[in-house]
């Protein structure tokens, strides 16, 4: 069950984002939240997918009605990391079977954002937009190398939680639409975005029927000072993973932003160490970049 957070004024008193939040209350008090602008495609992923026995015929038969969705699962199963054979595959059922539910979201996922920027009723937000999912596909990929390579984390169910990290972001962006005014004020609209990103991002996904694993961690991932015992767990490697995306084009910066979280003391790796792990994993991201339509 999600927390709702107390309407509050983040901007001392502005009425418009005031008004905002208070919607933004409201609409998780009453549940079930979803985002405004959704491909139909994308749900009917979803309610077919909420089913974990589901068989791959009847996700084939959903996706095959979405041509771009399904040459971008077959991309995805074809990218070297699960077709070490280098065959071409063609075959959309294999594709299925191959990749998992996992990368079934995620494929459905990164189209359903891509097309988001061409939603009417979103229009003007195109660069945002954009600028999000971009954002969220270097997550995404660094995430998946992160967890292959150093991690005993399912490497799928990374990549499925780095495309979705920002999706409460996205939900108040879609919904700031009505509210222009809020845009004019970049610092009132990240301050919003800080306060409501995480409890609304687990409202939609709680909504979406998604492992409490991927809803834990994308609810979590910015909290740096967070404490569990054992090895690493999908929250760190989210947690790395964005922070390594956000300063990989600024490497002498890695080590005094990554140098007190928490997530980081688990890894063994010193500063050579993600300096390599970026370098090495170029064509793994590369790769994961073309797969997902970026």
């Amino acid at each position: 069950m999600s927390v709702v957070p107390k309407p509050s004024d983040p901007a001392g008193g502005q009425q418009e984002a005031f008004a905002f939040v208070q919607e933004l209350a409201a609409e998780m008090s009453r549940g079930k939240i979803d985002l405004p602008g959704f491909p139909n495609i994308a749900m009917r992923v979803r309610q077919v997918l909420a089913d974990q026995e589901v068989g791959p015929e009847k996700v084939v038969r959903v996706i095959s009605s979405e041509p771009v969705l399904a040459a971008r699962l077959l991309r995805m199963a074809g990218a070297a990391a699960r077709n070490p054979t280098g065959k071409p595959i063609t075959d959309l059922r294999t594709a299925v079977v191959r990749v998992g539910l996992d990368v079934v979201r995620s494929a459905t996922f990164s189209f359903a954002l891509s097309q988001m920027r061409n939603v009417e009723a979103l229009k003007g937000l195109e660069g945002p937009l954009d600028e999000l999912w971009r954002r969220s596909a270097a997550v995404a990929a660094m995430t998946y190398v992160l967890a292959r390579r150093h991690t005993r984390v399912n490497a799928d169910t990374a990549l499925l939680a780095g495309l979705l990290h920002s999706i409460g972001k996205l939900y108040i962006l879609t919904r700031a639409a009505g509210h222009p005014a809020l845009f004019a004020d970049q610092a009132t609209f990240h301050s919003i975005v800080r306060d409501w990103g995480s409890p609304v991002a687990k409202a939609v996904l709680e909504n979406w029927g998604l492992a409490e694993e991927i809803v834990t961690a994308v609810s979590e991932f910015q909290d740096f000072e967070r404490q569990h015992e054992g090895p690493l767990d999908l929250v760190d490697v989210l947690t790395i993973g964005y922070l390594l995306a956000a300063y990989k084009e600024h490497p002498e910066s890695i080590e005094l932003n990554l140098q007190n979280v928490s997530a980081c003391t688990r890894l063994p790796l010193d500063l050579q160490g993600y300096l390599t792990l970026i370098q090495e994993s170029e064509s793994e991201i590369a790769e994961l970049y073309r797969a997902l339509g970026v």
